[in-house]
């Protein structure tokens, strides 16, 4: 057997896989963005650690609320000194703090990791499907810089293949429960024209979440006002919008079909008087989301007019709800991850079958061409052109059945006396 073929297999054994994971249950998020490494960067980085802790794979995987690394060794791994070597410019306090705070999976417990993560139940937001190109990114880039092998391969498909299931198979992800997520899809079912004026006040992460789905879905016509104008200008750009100070809302005359609002305000920002001034006459039914806390359209407002109002309270609501029919979904969830665990290590048995085993068609194939270059080349050299030609298709089907037969009985074999 072949050494590459040898360490292959030495590599997928899945008591080598382990996980080393910073999630938003024991860190605070910007704690674990310290942890975050650009994608240009990863290669000399991760491979730096990788030649260094004699590491055979490894992969990286960082989103807004957990830093991910899972190895494939046999080696001990101190997660401190892995933690020095690959965050050199982190001081030794703040490492030691990261390091205390560290989730460690191992063999089958990190393959049931992996699969709840994908899968959206280990996550924040349970059911937020995005986790799953995350995931699939974070391969991929590994994989592109020669990071991961066999294992993470067989690995990371398994897990987004179940993801995908669980997806498919599931109400997990069916209902929104971001604020954000649930206004856009308020707003669109209203039929709201892509064309709409949307009238937008205050710029913070809210709005401008909000905005980047409403960009991201053929809205295009925008104005921004913010308290403080330089604050402003990112979102502005990002919309390509006209920006204002917001103490100059009162004059404003160019009317909307949609008003956006969502400012720090102690106080109603929109009084019956101001949004009168910003209609100019107009008498069309205006949809109004607000998702301010308190809320930053004054009551008066939506009780002098007819408009279709969102609040945060009625969007929460409808979150909360939401979030209840995911929750009683995880059951569900966690049966696809269970039956998946168990498919995965069989998968992996039966791949490890396939690695010692893959050197005997070429050995059923020396034979054959010894016996017919040395063994019997004598009685070769006799043989009609006919002949030899019938000889060869007869020690080709010999050569066909005896790998793909017996092999497959000592699969089988192999394979029963494993899971005994």
């Amino acid at each position: 057997m072949s050494p590459d073929i040898c360490g292959l297999r030495m590599r997928n054994n899945l008591n080598n896989l382990k996980i080393f994971a910073f999630t938003h249950r024991n860190l605070d998020v910007a704690k674990i963005g310290l942890l975050h490494i650009e994608a240009d960067t990863q290669k000399q980085r991760l491979s730096l650690v990788k030649t260094k802790f004699d590491i055979d794979e490894i992969m990286f995987l960082s989103t807004c609320n957990r830093v991910e690394i899972s190895i494939v060794s046999s080696n001990y791994i101190e997660i401190d000194k892995f933690l020095q070597a690959l965050y050199p410019d982190l001081d030794s306090n703040a490492l030691i703090g990261l390091a205390d705070h560290v989730e460690e999976y191992t063999a089958k417990e990190a393959v049931n990791h992996a699969l709840s993560v994908a899968s959206s139940i280990d996550s924040m937001i349970v059911g937020e499907r995005e986790i799953i190109t995350q995931v699939r990114n974070a391969f991929e880039l590994c994989s592109k810089n020669q990071l991961t092998g066999d294992f993470m391969r067989l690995l990371t498909t398994h897990v987004i293949q179940t993801a995908k299931k669980v997806y498919t198979e599931t109400s997990i992800a069916t209902k929104p429960v971001s604020v954000v997520s649930l206004a856009y899809h308020k707003l669109k079912a209203l039929n709201i024209p892509l064309d709409s004026k949307i009238l937008i006040i205050g710029s913070g992460s809210t709005n401008s979440n909000m905005c980047k789905f409403l960009k991201k879905h053929g809205f295009s016509n925008f104005v921004v006002f913010n308290r403080t104008l330089s604050n402003a200008v990112p979102l502005a750009n990002e919309l390509n919008a006209s920006f204002y100070p917001l103490s100059d809302l009162a004059n404003y005359s160019q009317g909307f079909d949609v008003l956006l609002t969502c400012t720090g305000a102690d106080h109603n920002v929109v009084s019956l008087d101001l949004y009168e001034q910003l209609l100019q006459g107009d008498t069309d039914k205006k949809t109004v989301i607000d998702i301010a806390i308190p809320q930053d359209i004054s009551p008066e407002v939506i009780s002098n007019h007819n408009l279709n109002y969102l609040s945060i309270d009625f969007l929460q609501k409808i979150s909360n709800d939401n979030l209840k029919v995911r929750v009683n979904e995880v059951a569900h969830v966690k049966k696809i991850v269970k039956t998946s665990l168990m498919s995965f290590v069989s998968l992996i048995q039966e791949r490890n079958v396939e690695l010692a085993m893959i050197d005997v068609p070429k050995q059923v194939k020396a034979i054959t061409e010894n016996a017919l270059d040395e063994v019997f080349k004598r009685d070769m050299e006799d043989l009609d052109p006919e002949a030899r030609e019938v000889l060869d298709k007869v020690l080709g089907y010999v050569e066909k059945k005896y790998i793909s037969g017996p092999m497959k009985l000592a699969k089988e074999i192999i394979l029963k006396n494993a899971s005994n």
